[in-house]
């Protein structure tokens, strides 16, 4: 069935609306097959070659809707392909990998292949003729981060991705190889992944201006209205009237239904209330509709949809809120020029991605209480299943293709095309219940990722407390795909190891019975999946060497974890690195960082009424920062260099400010916390 067909279409303004409106985004490289991802203003045939330097170019012609090529029509003017291509031979390792995406618009008259120099010129780096890519089944050097909210003040983690990478093909210019594989000392390794680990978009705080640009893209693209529950008292029937409705821009949190629970709504869904106090603290834009969640994505990832976009302020806007919109209009527009880069980056280096919190809404499944209250509400609980369903398209589906079915595909294009009706509530009811989020990639370490946002382990005695990060079927689940391994890279949203004056915080106001004011929710914070999580380590057969990788909590550190009364290991690394375009508020962190330290130093007593008082935690040092800081402020990207064994020999985060600080262990410095 047409997605016109039978359903109520924005009708599109598509003037001068680019072929690619966003991608393509390298998701996964291995031996013998490439996955990209990418979205278009009109259906396309694909044509991929591949040239790796060794005989005559691959070529590769694909139509829409075969299993290389799978197809969905999200509105008139967006189309969303999946190129899950396998190869004939195995692609050469550590060398690098030419591709040229071509494409030919099915509906129009032209009959000439487009590729990347006609929709994308600046795809390209200097000194190459194509985009490329380093097939790399040892993970050698990889950059991660999460937390990219667009309108914070600070650089962007991703623009400094590409700086590095344009570095290093300007190596390859003058003789050397970016594409080797590096020695320790050696500053012209090609990462090997690029990793995000949760917050790509920020679906619960977004700037008035980007929630102008959404509703206008909206509208050229021509997405289905979506047919929409629970707030008809406040007059709104459909995406249109929310749109249109006076509190559609900064004043969202008024939409919500007079419910018996409302004030509880209002503080899990909205942060009304109770305020979360570590984590986001504006939610008046918060996204709604499944057309708004897409949009986004395309506006956070490509600058191809801001071409044409008005940012004009709308009108009903009091003052206050004029002046507010003014200010991040000048923030968003340095996000939207940064955007080329970003483009260029994701083009290059494989993505591995995963949802934490804001992804879909804050403080996500944080309790029993809060799944109760916001998945028993149609309107908070559309809002949610929205918000995980753009996740599919736009994240989930590249990180492990085989994981999403032709029948689930089918659900989705169903929902795409009638948004609303009584199947579309029934299919976000089947992905709510859906349990393959989390996915391995077979690299050498390999890299397992950890969904620690649905497998949640629900507290049993009261409903209010932090639910488990994981459950004990997920942990058992995880004990086996450990086994054999000698090193392993481990991404988990929240880090496993934290600092411990926080996670104190939080248990005293969770003891209170308020753990959504302070984000309670790290992996102490519930007794079971506490104790499982650290017995894996302690499995015999657990792998030797953990390199944890993270974000989630606005700051950079780095952990060297060891356990006590243990021989020959394991031995874990727990790094984070967030966030990628935010900041904690530097006087709070420094205060915690301060207290931190005198609280629990080596000799404190206070160490053994921690759950990790049989390890031993030793914090690094950021270089350059003050005396005795362990916490890292500021935007930015980690990059993480790992020998053959699996142990990270250089750990580093390149600063937004153009600051690259290097964590550094020395035997004179180090302090248990």
């Amino acid at each position: 069935m047409s997605i016109l067909n039978e359903v109520h279409v924005t009708a599109p303004q598509t003037d001068d609306l680019p072929l690619v409106l966003a991608g393509p985004i390298l998701r996964r490289v291995e031996a013998r097959r490439l996955v990209l991802w990418l979205a278009t203003s009109t259906a396309v045939r694909s044509r991929v070659v591949l040239d790796t330097g060794e005989g005559e170019p691959q070529v590769h012609e694909l139509q829409p809707g075969s299993h290389t090529c799978q197809h969905l029509a999200a509105g008139e003017h967006l189309h969303i392909a999946l190129i899950d291509l396998p190869l004939p031979q195995d692609l050469p390792a550590q060398r690098w990998v030419g591709y040229t995406l071509s494409l030919l618009p099915l509906n129009g008259n032209s009959a000439e292949w487009q590729d990347w120099r006609s929709w994308a010129p600046d795809l390209c780096y200097p000194g190459r003729s194509t985009p490329g890519f380093v097939f790399q089944p040892r993970i050698a050097a990889l950059l991660h981060g999460s937390c990219r909210k667009p309108h914070h003040t600070d650089g962007d983690g991703l623009v400094v991705a590409d700086q590095l990478l344009l570095a290093r093909v300007k190596a390859l210019r003058k003789g050397e190889r970016p594409d080797s594989d590096p020695g320790h000392g050696d500053d012209t390794a090609w990462p090997a992944v690029l990793l995000l680990t949760g917050d790509q978009i920020y679906a619960d705080d977004v700037a008035g201006p980007m929630l102008r640009a959404i509703h206008r893209l909206i509208k050229r693209l021509g997405m289905p209205v979506e047919v929409l529950r629970g707030i008809e008292s406040a007059g709104v029937a459909d995406a249109n009237d929310l749109y249109r409705h006076p509190d559609t821009y900064y004043r969202r949190e008024k939409l919500l239904p007079s419910h018996k629970r409302h004030r509880a709504l209002i503080e899990v869904l909205f942060g009304g209330v109770e305020k979360p106090v570590f984590t986001t603290d504006s939610a008046h834009n918060h996204l709604v509709t499944l057309a708004e969640v897409l949009a986004m994505y395309l506006l956070v990832w490509s600058p191809a949809p801001w071409q044409a976009l008005d940012l004009s302020a709308p009108g009903g806007l009091d003052p206050e809120q004029r002046a507010t919109y003014e200010e991040e209009r000048q923030h968003i527009e340095g996000f939207a020029a940064g955007l080329p880069a970003v483009r260029r980056v994701m083009a290059h280096l494989p993505v591995a991605m995963i949802f934490d919190d804001h992804d879909v809404t804050d403080d996500w499944n944080l309790s029993r209480e809060w799944e109760e209250i916001a998945y028993g509400h149609p309107f908070s609980k559309r809002v949610i299943g929205n918000a995980l369903l753009g996740y599919l398209i736009a994240q989930g589906w590249g990180n492990q293709p085989e994981a999403f079915d032709r029948r689930l595909l089918a659900q989705v294009q169903h929902s795409l095309g009638e948004p609303g009706d009584t199947a579309y509530d029934d299919n976000i009811d089947r992905l709510l219940r859906f349990g393959q989020w989390h996915y391995s990639w077979p690299t050498s370490p390999p890299l397992m990722v950890l969904d620690t946002r649905t497998h949640r382990w629900r507290s049993e005695s009261r409903a209010h407390k932090p639910s488990g990060l994981m459950d004990w079927e997920a942990l058992t689940d995880l004990q086996q795909a450990l086994r054999g391994h000698e090193a392993v890279l481990l991404v988990s949203g929240a880090p496993l190891f934290g600092v411990k004056l926080i996670e104190a915080i939080q248990r005293v106001f969770t003891w209170f019975g308020h753990p959504l004011m302070v984000d309670a929710e790290n992996w102490m914070a519930h007794r079971g999946a506490a104790r499982a999580v650290l017995n894996i380590f302690r499995h015999r057969e657990t792998p030797k060497n953990f390199v944890v990788l993270s974000g989630d909590v606005h700051y950079s550190f780095v952990y060297d974890v060891e356990l006590r009364a243990r021989t020959q290991g394991p031995t874990i690394w727990q790094i984070t690195s967030s966030g990628l375009r935010n900041a904690f508020p530097e006087g709070l962190l420094d205060k915690l960082d301060r207290l931190n330290r005198w609280l629990y130093s080596p000799r404190s007593p206070l160490n053994w009424f921690t759950r990790r008082r049989h390890m031993r935690v030793t914090p690094r040092k950021p270089e350059g920062t003050a005396s005795g800081r362990r916490l890292l402020n500021g935007s930015g990207i980690g990059l993480v260099e790992i020998d053959e064994h699996g142990v990270p020999w250089r750990i580093r985060e390149l600063m937004a400010n153009g600051e690259v600080r290097a964590f550094t262990r020395r035997e004179d410095e180090a302090a248990e916390v």
